[in-house]
């Protein structure tokens, strides 16, 4: 179990000397506890407690990294079992699987889709992730030239999937050096895989019938030097499938059994339950998934619900106040303030664009709330505009001093003028109608 802020202050040296940063020992103790200070912070910690701390408040889910490069996929290192806890921040990674029967050019092909593949949404780049290889031959010469064929065209992490020891290796000896997972070790073969997870430096999933086997085989990989673990969770059953991750995820954060703190892989590939396989993945604690098909619709909407779910939900979305151009603005371009919410902004942006009407737009930082809540909140005022307007310098960017705001600010808009000496119109409250607004209602 995590230890307490106090039995965390019963270790330290109650110095208060601040070289760790913190004015007390206390307040030291209350950060280990939250996972935001490290013991090593305290340069007078003794052996054993540091030892004890260690292993307190590190991650309970081992944090794994599968590829380099810029690509490289790193997943666990997770601290909750909910995610309004504090956050989710490792996304899953979605791999698309290929099989070392389909011919070379086909893997290309879909290796390069992957590859080139990106979903743009409120300003963030969606990909996915990697590839795996399957081993349907059994061939180690076929399986190394599907292999080869993913390294002809593509720096992805990827996943060999083969029980074979001496197909893994034939795959490894092609790609071995940039880090794939390795999957997966069973219990009649896991010794000659952590071989070759040793040799090649490469991360190892394990894979058996019940969570206490699989427990019982993370320690004997662990004994075998092997402590960069993937426990796979695969199941054609989808309730037990979601028994399985939830428990790991519970054993993990609580603690109570180490040899589950690690990241979590669902094959997808097993039965007819592709899509809700990943869903469930995603929602409930997997870090590697890997599907043999995704077709558009559901790609889509699975890295969607990746966003939402590993945004902290303390944190909205939000971008960099300032003023910014949609097309090529003039001095007689109108300007229309929003907030600096992520949403809001993009929203509002393609509905300009799609106007057609050249204009800025007037960004204030509202801590990334919406127009509504920042009016609520008292993040959206007078004063704040006031201050925009000036930072920005907009006096000299247009030759007017009209200002359009959003309707559900309407109730400052005598406040602005008063304070900045410029004339506000009050825009619609839903920007779908912005382009009627302006072409009725914009005079330069």
């Amino acid at each position: 179990m995590p230890l307490k802020p106090l039995d965390i202050y019963k270790l330290l040296p109650k110095k208060n000397c601040k070289e760790c940063g913190d004015p007390t020992c206390l307040t030291f103790a209350m950060k280990l506890s939250g996972g935001k200070a490290k013991p090593e912070a305290c340069p007078y910690l003794d052996d054993n407690a540091k030892t004890i701390l260690g292993a307190s408040t590190r991650p309970p889910v081992r944090r794994i990294r599968i590829g380099v490069g810029e690509r490289a996929l790193t997943v666990g290192e997770e601290l909750v079992q909910f995610r309004h806890e504090k956050s989710f921040f490792h996304e899953p990674g979605i791999m698309i699987a290929v099989t070392d029967m389909m011919p070379a050019e086909s893997i290309k092909k879909e290796v390069i889709f992957v590859r080139d593949w990106v979903l743009t949404r409120i300003g963030t780049d969606l990909r996915l992730n990697g590839i795996a290889v399957r081993s349907v031959s059994g061939s180690p010469e076929q399986f190394a030239r599907a292999v080869g064929a993913v390294e002809e065209v593509a720096d992805l992490p990827e996943v060999l999937m083969a029980d074979d020891p001496l197909v893994m290796e034939a795959g490894l000896s092609v790609c071995g050096n940039y880090r794939p997972l390795i999957h997966a070790a069973r219990l009649l073969q896991y010794r000659e895989m952590c071989r070759l997870a040793k040799k090649y430096g490469c991360p190892l999933a394990i894979k058996a019938d019940s969570l206490d086997s699989l427990a019982e085989l993370s320690g004997l990989c662990v004994a075998e030097g092997v402590d960069h673990l993937v426990l796979d969770l695969s199941s054609p059953n989808l309730h037990a499938l979601l028994n399985a991750s939830t428990a790991v995820r519970q054993h993990a954060i609580s603690r109570t059994t180490p040899a589950l703190g690690y990241p979590v892989c669902i094959d997808t590939g097993l039965g007819g339950l592709s899509d809700a396989s990943l869903i469930a993945g995603v929602t409930k604690f997997g870090s590697v998934l890997i599907c043999d098909d995704l077709p558009g619709a559901s790609r889509k909407a699975l890295l969607v619900l990746r966003q939402n779910i590993y945004t902290d939900p303390q944190k909205p979305i939000q971008i960099t106040p300032g003023l910014y151009r949609v097309g090529t603005p003039g001095r007689d371009s109108p300007v229309l303030l929003t907030v600096n919410f992520s949403l809001t902004f993009f929203t509002l942006q393609g509905y300009l664009e799609a106007s057609r009407v050249p204009c800025f737009m007037l960004i204030v930082d509202t801590e990334g709330l919406s127009v509504l809540t920042a009016v609520a909140s008292g993040k959206l005022q007078e004063t704040v505009v006031r201050d925009a307007i000036g930072k920005y310098d907009l006096a000299n960017e247009v030759s007017h001093r009209t200002l359009i705001i959003p309707g559900y600010s309407a109730p400052l808009s005598g406040r602005i003028e008063e304070i900045t000496g410029w004339k506000v119109l009050v825009g619609p409250r839903d920007a779908a109608d912005i382009a009627e607004f302006l072409e009725k209602e914009w005079k330069p």
